[in-house]
């Protein structure tokens, strides 16, 4: 799901049928990004930065090198930005068509889910 920053409105969204990786998704759903537009995501877009410059994304640990003060600080910068899309996904789990199984015809899925972000887009 792409969530513009200063509108809080839902721009695009993808799918598939089970299980799939967030990065794989993406890069099926053919989606293309505007090089100069900055896209913070999570650590399930690792690939990203070979495909987009413009990306920014949060460092993880090992356990052999453990983060710096500087890197959990910007860690923290970074999920005070995506907190909006975390909220946006919260406010779609309302209507449980993410937190559930579904249950109804997959066809149907894309239709009823664009729906329900063009409900949340319209408040």
């Amino acid at each position: 799901m792409v969530v513009d920053k200063k509108s809080q409105k839902i721009i695009c969204t993808a799918f598939s049928n089970g299980k799939r990786h967030d990065f794989r998704l993406f890069k099926e759903s053919g989606l293309h990004i505007h090089p100069k537009i900055k896209v913070i995501t999570d650590t399930g877009y690792l690939g990203l930065q070979k495909i987009h410059a413009n990306t920014i994304l949060p460092k993880k640990r090992s356990k052999k090198a453990p983060l710096s003060k500087q890197d959990k600080l910007d860690n923290q910068g970074i999920s005070r930005d995506r907190v909006l899309n975390e909220n946006v996904i919260g406010l779609l789990k309302r209507f449980k068509i993410i937190t559930d199984r579904y249950r109804n015809r997959r066809k149907r899925f894309c239709l009823r889910f664009n729906l329900i972000a063009g409900i949340y887009n319209f408040e």
